[in-house]
């Protein structure tokens, strides 16, 4: 790997900066020769660049978060690099609330701030600016000793005009924003920041509103709050651009299906073949998209019952069946979010069956009550109607199915401690921070995405249980958007049922 300069230097580094700073692994040029013919022989015609579909639907956004916090100037960080080992970082993915109202997407400019405010000339309206270090050319130092933002480490980056074209909003340095921020600020506009993404920034918005008189403390905390609790409620309800997205997360994470099931006589062969099915998933994942939405679960056997199980070190057995809970992330950062439980070498046992139509039934039973008007917590009422009755009858509660269902019981619980549902959009648990009456006490509205995935996990040391069921952990989950009369399993192309699954399996393991 070529030498890196640590992510947290300061960008303007230039190489007589490194030779101060006694960086001893630094071997860049410093003659006054190399300078001058680094500058000579560069084509500089900017590529085509355009503007950028989403760009017709992220000013209805922020109309919609003004209106939600009017005369406040919001601040909305990218967010930095992160190092992950002295000078090596992850890969940078911008917070969501960024990409959201500013359009951009993928590992677009770390260190960058959008700012939505109030239009003062169209009441009702909003208006943006983005700020963000644009590129620079061969004479500069930056181009060949920045390792962070020159174009010979980074590659090319683009000027404030191809970005205004590709977003459609006004695009200013980075250098400008504490002016920007400051201007007007009082009686008449707040200031608030997403907290917790740049440090930076937030000491920057702290400072400011102290320099011109709004309150910092408990009061500052909570308009930042607000604004974080607004940006996740406004996605709630997707837009049409959105669902085409998810359509594409899905399809693609269909495909990573496909692929680990051809690569199950791999993953049994390797010692640790949960490895195996989690690389080929997140392989489809990174090539056909930004990669994946969050840590793949490659659970085999009894892995399957713990429920984020993501070391995945674990053999895959002839026998056993695997959970495999995977999503892509498309380049616009929207991500799907599958699991299906597959037995390992194409056909269930009856046990297996038993405890995976007992899932299935109860996915079922959502998809078929599940339309607008309804509350969003009676999806997971629904499951647990179907899971109870079945402990019951297999004997397996201490008390009917009807007082395990009571809030006092929840006996069932025992067997599924998790949700049936959860918003999917550009989080994979989206819109986190909404209200609980935006939440779980929401209506069903056309345009919501959301997971169905009811499960049942008998632990291998669950005396409560038969011999027979121990070890077994199943868990079947759906992409679904909510439509008109009903909702669309947006994943029913994946098979579900067991003998689809069987059928899908076999020909694939030709």
């Amino acid at each position: 790997m070529s030498e890196i300069k640590n992510s947290k230097s300061n960008a303007t580094d230039t190489t007589d900066d490194l030779k101060s700073r006694g960086d001893t692994r630094s071997q860049r040029p410093t003659s006054q020769a190399f300078l001058d013919f680094l500058t000579q022989g560069w084509d500089e015609t900017l590529p085509p660049s355009g503007r950028r579909a989403v760009a017709d639907y992220t000013p209805a956004r922020r109309d919609s978060l003004v209106e939600t916090m009017p005369a406040t100037r919001m601040v909305l960080p990218a967010g930095g690099l992160k190092v992950r080992s002295n000078d090596c970082d992850y890969q940078f993915r911008p917070h969501t609330a960024f990409a959201y109202y500013s359009g951009l997407r993928t590992d677009e400019e770390p260190d960058s701030v959008f700012v939505v405010e109030p239009d003062a000339d169209n009441p009702g309206k909003s208006r943006a600016t983005y700020f963000f270090k644009p590129r620079s050319g061969p004479e500069t130092h930056e181009f060949f000793a920045d390792s962070r933002y020159g174009e010979m480490w980074v590659g090319r980056r683009p000027t404030l005009e191809e970005v205004e074209e590709q977003i459609g909003v006004p695009c200013r340095h980075i250098d400008d924003l504490r002016d920007a921020l400051a201007k007007d600020l009082g009686d008449n506009l707040d200031l608030a920041v997403i907290e917790g993404v740049d440090e930076r920034i937030d000491s920057l918005v702290a400072e400011l509103r102290e320099q011109n008189g709004l309150e910092g403390g408990e009061k500052a905390h909570a308009i930042n709050n607000f604004l974080q609790q607004s940006a996740s409620e406004s996605r709630v309800v997707k837009d049409a651009w959105e669902v085409e997205q998810m359509r594409t997360a899905v399809a693609t994470t269909i495909k990573g299906f496909h692929e680990v099931v051809r690569n199950f006589p791999e993953a049994i062969a390797h010692e640790r073949g949960e490895r195996v099915v989690e690389t080929v998933f997140n392989r489809t994942a990174r090539a056909d998209g930004n990669g994946v939405g969050y840590d793949t679960i490659a659970a085999s056997g009894p892995n399957a019952c713990t429920l984020h199980w993501v070391r995945n070190n674990g053999a895959v057995r002839e026998g056993d069946l695997i959970l495999i809970d995977a999503g892509c992330e498309v380049d616009s950062l929207y991500t799907a979010d599958v699991t299906r439980t597959l037995p390992v070498t194409g056909t269930f046992t009856e046990p297996q069956k038993k405890v995976y139509q007992a899932v299935l039934d109860a996915a079922d039973a959502v998809f078929a009550v599940a339309k607008p008007g309804m509350k969003f917590r009676d999806l997971h009422a629904t499951a647990m109607e179907v899971i109870a009755d079945r402990l019951d009858k297999w004997g397996l509660l201490p008390v009917s199915a009807e007082e395990s269902l009571k809030p006092e019981g929840q006996y069932h619980r025992r067997w599924m401690v998790h949700g049936t549902s959860h918003h999917l959009g550009m989080d994979v648990h989206d819109c986190a921070q909404a209200r609980r009456e935006m939440y779980l006490d929401a209506t069903l509205e056309e345009g919501m995405i959301f997971t169905i995935e009811p499960g049942l996990y008998f632990k291998e040391n669950d005396l409560l249980v038969p011999e027979e069921l121990r070890g077994i952990g199943v868990r079947i989950e759906d992409d679904v958007l909510v439509t008109k009369d009903g909702v669309e399993n947006l994943s029913r192309e994946l098979p579900r049922e067991i003998d689809a699954i069987e059928a899908w399996m076999a020909e694939l393991l030709k």
